[in-house]
């Protein structure tokens, strides 16, 4: 059963930067892409980043220009370049993996999630 481990997190200070990696134990077949999630408290999980299988990235508009995803297939990883870190991006990111059903549809297995890395950025 593929394992994703995220590492990189930590705490830092408003205009900070932290670059966060996600590896999957194996190579996951059928993978429509990569996500990167946050949860802080009292908010719900919510995807912050997301990478496809080609390569092509989609962020959420509140990361949009200091946050970069990117992946090496090669090594199963894909990592989170967080710069200009602000206060709100406090939380614990968590990676998944999106993965192609035999409908067509893309879905996220419950055990294809990390168990997350905590980032606090503080002013």
């Amino acid at each position: 059963q593929v394992r994703l481990v995220e590492t990189g997190g930590g705490s830092v200070q408003t205009g900070g930067s932290l670059k966060l990696s996600c590896i999957a134990s194996e190579y996951i077949p059928a993978r429509c892409g990569m996500a990167w999630y946050r949860e802080a408290p009292g908010q719900a999980r919510g995807e912050v980043a997301y990478i496809d299988r080609d390569g092509n990235p989609r962020y959420t508009s509140a990361v949009q220009g200091r946050f970069t995803i990117s992946q090496d297939n090669s090594a199963n990883t894909v990592f989170l370049q967080m710069n200009n870190l602000k206060t709100e991006d406090t939380g614990k990111y968590y990676c998944a993996a999106e993965i192609l059903d035999t409908r067509g549809s893309c879905y996220i297995p419950p055990h294809y999630r990390g168990q997350g890395t905590q980032v606090t950025v503080s002013s």
